[in-house]
Order: structure tokens, then sequence, then C-alpha cells
């Protein structure tokens, strides 16, 4: 590993970074850590990623950049030795339902190029193989129908391609033939100058070689038809017979057919195997793998409701004042069915009428049916969507293809079969699949690609992944770590990757794999710049920039730079305080006991849980630990949290599958708290989300000045007319289109940034106006209200949350995901307790430094002690040993998980052999003072 140069960066500003100086080795794996709201990101991704993906398409062609999206230039003075960047980031997995594990990864493209040309076909209906036809088999085929039966011998010459075919329909003619059949209209090939196809539209051509009348003395005739039709039609003839009013088509095949079953296969290409392809989708479900229906638990939610006060609610109330309303009453009565009894009492007929009606009246369902049927837009669709759950298809079985595509196989499985399989199993299946003769010249290549694919898949912790998951369920970190795969798969020399934490959601039994694949990319000739929290992975990099000194404005600096050694002994660096073990998140100084009161969770079978029964004690911390893939986010999301969103909500979302859940009557709230933005517009900021700004708004209000020209509160609020400058409509800034070069932004003239009108500005408190107090850090806003104790209240739980340095205007968009879910954690803290809620968190510490854990726990321990109970699903080692409780599921991901391997306090599970998490745990609570130590030098 040689350093080729470096990359420097001269005067960057981006946000909250001060004019940073920085030289960075090139061919190197650097790790950029800090606090949370340091600048990491700033610098990583915004000024070098987006300096080196901006020039990279400068170099393009002008007619090209158009196609593009627009990049502004970081501000920056200048970076030089950059290379080509791609940026691997936390990004939300695509929520295309048709994109999957296997297609993202490009594993399903290869499989599907090797069951074409290396696959078995065998009969769907009889399970035979399929054999050739020959012209005297589909002669016998047509001569067995009834005589008389009348039949048209057609070639396919153009089967869903796009084209003009002007010139092939010229030639039919030259040939001698008269008729072809276009698109399903029968078409006189004298004519053909006048048939006009789009060439962007694809296209059914059968070629009409023969209409004849079946009988005895026509085989010799259908016999050179036959002939002729599959040298026209490449090897395939199509049989239109005459049944009645209808058109039955028959497919023969000199290439794949049941010679039994009189099944015709066409003819195996890769498109056949594409559920996104008409050729291969199932036609019930079109390639989803899953079926809408009208679900009656979601119709009538509250089965406790009469008819009269809305049980059914796509009725709502029913009274005789609508149409709609006095004929279902009529229908009804005529029934004898009573409008207020409630439903669940009613009888079971009673429900099947109000469900699917008589005859005369569609029922309820029905109804609701025929209108998905009939929707022509997505406003129809979302209409109906709350009624709608969804069920495995029954004629694919979820595996998204035909009959016929499921039907060829490679060692008597299908490429749906392979689907299911994990990484790792498809992996070993793989490599134990053995060709011969020319099949093994045409798998050789095929399979080398797999095989590559799904080896990097494994090195990146990815091995219980499936290739049939859907992508849409899956985490910001496994998506994040497939295109990692795939970008090592590519073999790119040269170039400057940025990853945004790549180890989230990652067990540390699995991060010696994530850091070597890391490692391997750098060998191959690349810089990899990783924004990153994570002990060892910080320890294993080359060269480490840490960013501080603290958040936000007082970030954004670069406290140390350097190797391992050098930053553990920086007395500047609070990361090397941290690595160097002269600081550490310290051990709680007593646990909580568990009591009397607990939630049950019976017989939970989603997904791959294996029927299990887990108890979480309340008003403790409870933690849900396991490797990536064992079933933490099924117990948690799908099952828990969907479950009680039902019970205390009533929400729509399917739990999954469980016997019951007991201990609900010990809640009264549950409350999901994540890192998603507070806000998605620069309109939202910290102040509105707490409800602070609300109380500064009613202090303004009832300033004297205020009353005497009679403002109320929504003078002061910058999304409403009256108050707010109407120049820029509240915005500060006025965005100037600038047609082929990126949008700008200036200031505005009128209000010169404040938002406000000249008049509102005008009322002030202590000296400073509504726009001033906006402009004020939490900390200095404490000091400034500190007489007004229903401000200062809220003000001080920012505070403590380690917050002080946000300013109350902030815009949603500028925060981090950790700022943005400490404000969450703020707004609870600041409601009146119960202490009777169960607050969710799926790992909270991502994007958090060593310092902020220490804050966050802080936060989630006084939750606790006001009698809730918080249950947090996370692999970083400081917040498992804090936990009062641990539920410890595994032993590994995807099927091989699922099992509850460890429950109790944080010392019984590390006590416990069976439990990966609580072999690294032995190591961080100093039961093993050896391994301990082995770890710190």
């Amino acid at each position: 590993m040689n350093l080729n140069g470096k990359i420097v960066v001269k005067g960057a500003r981006e946000h909250n970074l001060k004019n940073v100086d920085l030289e960075i080795p090139r061919n190197h794996f650097i790790v950029i850590t800090g606090l949370s709201g340091s600048g990491k990101s700033s610098l990583a991704f915004d000024t070098i990623y987006a300096e080196g993906q901006r020039r990279y398409l400068e170099s393009l062609s002008s007619y090209a950049r158009q196609f593009l999206e627009r990049m502004e230039k970081p501000d920056v003075d200048y970076i030089e030795g950059l290379s080509p960047a791609i940026a691997i980031n936390q990004k939300a997995a695509s929520r295309n339902p048709r994109s999957t594990v296997g297609t993202v990864t490009e594993v399903y493209d290869y499989m599907r190029v090797l069951f074409a040309r290396c696959g078995k076909a065998f009969c769907p209906e009889c399970g035979k193989p399929i054999t050739r036809q020959t012209v005297t088999q589909i002669t016998d085929e047509i001569l067995s129908l009834p005589s008389g039966t009348r039949v048209m011998i057609l070639a396919p010459l153009v089967r869903g391609r796009k084209g003009e075919y002007r010139k092939l329909l010229g030639d039919m003619l030259k040939n001698g033939f008269a008729r072809v059949i276009v698109n399903g209209e029968m078409i006189e090939l004298e004519d053909w100058e006048n048939v006009e196809l789009d060439r962007n539209k694809k296209h059914e051509i059968d070629l009409v070689v023969d209409r004849i009348v079946v009988e005895e003395d026509a085989a010799r005739r259908i016999s050179d038809s036959v002939e002729i039709a599959l040298r026209y039609g490449k090897g395939v003839v199509k049989m239109r017979i005459k049944e009645g009013e209808e058109d039955r088509d028959v497919l023969f095949s000199e290439h794949f057919a049941c010679v039994d079953c009189g099944v015709s296969f066409p003819e195996i290409t890769p498109r056949m195997f594409s559920f996104n392809n008409p050729y291969g989708a199932c036609p019930a479900c079109s390639g989803l793998g899953f079926l809408s229906f009208v679900d009656p638990d979601l119709v009538v939610p509250d089965r406790s409701k009469s008819l009269r006060e809305g049980a059914v609610e796509p009725w709502g109330e029913l009274n005789s004042d609508s149409y709609s309303g006095e004929r279902i009453i009529k229908f009804l009565k005529s029934h004898g069915i009573s409008l207020n009894k409630p439903f669940q009492k009613l009888k079971e007929e009673e429900k099947d009428l109000i469900f699917y009606g008589d005859g005369g009246f569609e029922g309820v369902i029905n109804y609701l049916e025929r209108k998905l049927r009939s929707a022509t837009g997505w406003w129809e669709e979302e209409e109906i969507s709350p009624y709608l759950s969804t069920r495995t298809c029954p004629t694919c079985q979820g595996d998204r293809l035909r009959k016929e595509s499921l039907s060829v196989k490679i060692q008597n499985l299908s490429i749906g079969d392979l689907s299911r399989l994990t990484i790792a199993e498809l992996r070993s299946f793989f490599s134990q699949l053995e060709f011969s003769g020319s099949e093994l010249i045409i798998a050789q290549p095929i399979m080398r690609e797999i095989l590559s694919r799904l080896k990097f898949l494994e090195e990146v912790g990815l091995d219980y992944l499936t290739l049939n998951r859907p992508a849409a369920t899956l985490s910001g970190g496994e998506a994040q770590r497939i295109r990692l795969a795939t970008q090592i798969g590519s073999g790119l020399v040269g170039v400057l990757y940025v990853l945004d934490e790549p180890t989230i959601g990652l067990h540390p039994r699995d991060n010696q794999k994530l850091i070597s694949t890391l490692k391997n990319l750098r060998d191959l000739g690349n810089t990899v710049l990783v924004v990153e929290h994570d002990a060892d992975t910080i320890r294993n990099a080359d060269f480490i920039v840490d960013m501080g000194p603290g958040a936000g404005e007082r970030g954004g600096e670069v406290i140390a730079q350097g190797s391992l050694l050098e930053i553990m002994n920086d007395p500047h660096s609070i990361t090397g305080l941290y690595l160097s073990g002269k600081r550490e998140v310290p051990l709680p100084r007593e646990r909580k006991k568990p009591g009397e009161e607990r939630l049950i969770v019976k017989g939970a079978r989603a997904h791959n849980l294996k029927n299990i029964t887990v108890e979480i004690p309340l008003g403790l911390l409870v933690g849900i630990t396991g490797v990536s893939g064992s079933g933490k986010s099924t117990l948690m999301d799908d099952v828990l949290y969907r479950s009680l969103a039902r019970t205390f909500y009533r929400s729509r979302w399917e739990a999954g599958e469980h016997d019951s859940i007991e201990g609900v009557e010990f809640l009264d709230k549950v409350v999901v708290i994540d890192q998603s933005p507070i806000g998605r517009t620069p309109r939202s900021n910290p102040a509105t989300y707490t409800g602070v700004f609300t109380e500064i708004r009613n202090l303004f209000t009832k300033l004297p000045e205020s009353r005497a020209r009679g403002y109320r509160p929504g003078r002061f609020s910058f999304n409403v007319k009256g108050g707010r400058c109407e120049a820029c409509q509240g915005n500060g800034t006025i965005k100037i289109e600038m047609h082929f070069l990126p949008d700008v932004f200036v200031t505005c003239e009128h209000c010169k940034g404040k938002r406000y009108a000249r008049e509102t500005l005008d009322i002030k408190y202590k000296g400073k106006n509504i726009a001033e107090v906006l402009d004020l850090t939490v900390s200095e806003a404490l000091s400034f209200f500190e007489n007004i104790p229903t401000i200062r209240r809220k003000l001080e739980i920012l505070d403590r949350v380690g917050l002080g340095y946000i300013r109350l205007g902030q815009p949603a968009t500028t925060l981090s995901g950790g700022e943005a879910q400490r404000i969450k954690l703020a707004r609870e803290l600041s409601k009146i307790a119960t202490g009777r809620t169960l607050y969710l968190l799926d790992e909270p510490t991502t994007g958090l430094h060593f310092a902020d854990i220490e804050k966050l726990l802080d936060v989630l321990l006084e939750l606790r002690s006001r009698g809730n109970t918080v249950l947090i699903i996370e692999h970083n080692l400081d917040v498992v040993k804090s936990c009062d409780y641990l539920i410890d599921l595994g032993p590994e991901g995807g099927e091989k998980g699922g099992y509850l391997i460890a429950k109790g306090t944080p010392e019984e599970v590390a006590k416990n052999p069976a439990s990966y998490t609580g072999q690294f745990l032995r190591r961080v609570l100093s039961l093993d003072q050896e391994e301990l130590y082995s770890v710190r030098s």
C-alpha cells in the first residue's frame, strides 16, 4: 500500500465547518469521527464527495449533463487530488414492491440466465420432462380435434417487441402470404403500406399460414402448413381454434412440449424468469407475489360498536339523511338486522349479508372489491386502501412467476426455490453444483459471477438474507452494505468511496468481516473515507480525523488527525480519551430489579421467529440483542408495536403472527422514537416541534405594545399571513431559477432574512424581537427566559439532553439524525408522566459518539425513573451493558435465528455460553480481565 499523494482540502465552510484545512492520504482507509453534529458529514459528504461528484459530472458533455441533476459547488476554496467519488450512505432502500435483494445485488439476473441456458423443463401439469415436438406430433394433435373444427395455423413473427416492422410485412407479401394478425387485429397484407405501428410500443404479429377445417383427408395439408409455420415462426407454431364465439390459442414448439398433457413451452429465455416482465410474471398477482383484498377486520375495526354508531367504517354512522343511508337502513330492516346491537353480537349470517349482500343489495365488501377492480387512477385506489390487506398469491405461492417458469429446474429446484434460500445456503448450493459437456462451458462464467457476489454479501454480514426479501423491508444499514458488496464486485480502481456508518445494524461478532471488506476495497487501489463511531472500525483505520470540539456551531473544527496512537495521545481529542480507556461510559451504579408487572408476548411466529414466548418486565430499561437478522425488529416492530398500535390507536397495520399479548392493561400508550427528521421543510424547527415556540408567541402577545395593537399569537408565526414577510412568504430567502445553472437562493431584500414584517419586529421583549429570539441558542435562551417557567422548563430539558448549542429556529433539515432523536426525547420528557408509557427505540445510538451515548443513556434512564418502560434494539455494548434486563435472540440470522437464546441482567447473559452477545459483554463487564486487557492493548 503506497502513499500516492494526498487529498488537500482548503477553506471548507459548508454548514458549520470553520474554514477547515485538511490533508488526508489517498489509497488509505480513513475514518472521520467526532460528536454528533460536529461536522463529520458536512466534511465527508457535503464537501469532499460533493466536489468529487460535481467535477466528474462537469467533465461530461453538455448534452449528457442536461439529463443529470445539477450539483452546486460546495463552500470550499479548493480541493486537490480528488478522484471520481461514489457515496454509499444511509438512504432508505427502494420502496418499489418489485425490488428484491436478488434484483438489487444482480444475483437474480445471473440466475435467470443460468436457468434459461442450463435448466431442465418439466411439465407443470404432470411433472414429466418436457420433450421437443415434431411436425408429425403437432399434426396428430390438430387431427385429434372434433371433425369440422375451424383452425388457423399461425407463425409467430413478433412477440412482445418494439418496432415498426414495415419491411417484415412487405417481405411476407412477397413470399406469397395474404394475411397477418397484428395486436389481435386481422390485416390484409395487400394493405401493409397503410399499417402504422408505434416504434416505442411492444407488438404481437402472427403470420396466417393457413385456415382449415379439421377433416381426415386434410392431414397432408395440415402437415405442410405446420412445416411452413415452424420455419417462419422459428420453431414455434400457434393454433387458433374456433370454439363457438370464442377463439382458443394453443402453442406448439419444436423445442419444448409435454406429449402426454399437450402443454407446450415458449422458448426458454431469461425474461421467462423475470417477475417484472409479462412473459414471466404470475398472471394472478402480476409478479408481486401477493394479492390485495378487502379485509373484513378493517371494514369493521371496532366490533363493539353498533351499525348506527358506525361499526361499518365505509358506511359511517347510519341515518336516513342521505339516499345511500336510507337505502342501507331499508335493506337491514328487511332482513331483521338490528341497527343498535353491537356488531360482534350479530349472527354470522347477518354479518355475511352486510359484507356480501343478497343479490339485490351489493354488500359493503362486494362494493369495495368492485371499486378496486374498476379503479382507473391512484386516487380511487387511495380511497379504498384503508380497507385492504395483502395475502400470499395462491397461484404462485409468493414466487411471483408463471407455473411454466417455475417448472424449469436445476437439480430439482426451481428459481423460486433458490430465491427462498439464505445467501449462505445459496452459496453452498452453487459451490457444489456440477455441470458437464457444453453446459459446463455455458455455466462456468455465470457461476463465477454468482459466487463472487454471494461471497461479498457474506463478507459484509448479510448471509442471513434471502434473495426474495423485498428491498423495502431492509434497514438503512443492510441497504448500505448491499451497495458496498455490489461496489466490491465491480472491481473499480482509483475511486473515492465515502461511507456513512456502515456498521449500523451489525453485531460486534460481524464487525471484523466488514472491516476486512473495507480494507479489500482499499487494497484494490481506492481511497475509503468512512464516517464512523464504532471503536473497532476506528482502531483499524490507517488515518483518523477527529472533529469537534463540540456540536453545531461549537464544532466544525479538526481537533486531531493522524494514526490511532496519535489520536489516543492527543489531550484535546474526546475520541482519543475513550479509545485509550481514560474515559468510558460508566456501568450503572445499580440495576433496577423487575417487578410483578410484565408484558408477555406469546407464540410469536412472524417471519423467522420460532413460536417464542418473551417476557418484558415493565418499568425497566430493556434491551433486545442478537446478531443481524435474528428477529429483533420483527419482535419489537412487527409483533409488539403493531399489536399495541391496533389496541391504543386503532391502527390498520396487520400485526405479525402471534398467539396473544398479556399485560397490556399495565400500559396506556406506546411511543416510537426514531431518528427520522422532525420536519421535512425548513419551516419546521426545534422551537415549533417541542412546543416552546407556542409559549414564546403567547409571551409576545401579552406584551403591552402587542395588546395595544391587538396582535394575536398568529401574528408571530412565519407560516401564516399577517405577521410574516409576504415578499418571501416567511422563508427569509427567495429562490431564483437559473435554467442551465443550479437554483440560487438570495436573502429577501424586504425582511433581510428575518422572515417577519417590519411591524411584527417592532414588538420586543427584553430588547429582542421574535426573529432575534429564534436566533438564540438553547443555552442563551435559557438565561434569557429564566423568569418564564413554562418556557424555561422546556428549554432546560433540551439543554439537559445535550442540545444547548442548537438554535431555536434552526431548520429541521439541517439537524442530524441523532439531534432529531434527542429533540423527540426532550418532547417526551416535557410531557406530564403517567408512568405507564412504553417507549420503543430501534438502534438509538446511530450517529452518536461515545460522549453522546452517555447523554442518551441519562435521558433513557430518566424516562425509566418516571415509571415508564424503555425497550431498545441495540448492538452498542455501552448501551447493552447499561440495560436493566436483556432479551437475546439468535443464535444466527435468517432461518437459523428467531430463538430466545438468553434473558436476564447483562451479567446473567454474559455467563451464557450460547449467546454471542454474552461473549462480547464479558469483555466490557470486566468478567474476563485478560480478554479486556487484550482488547484495550
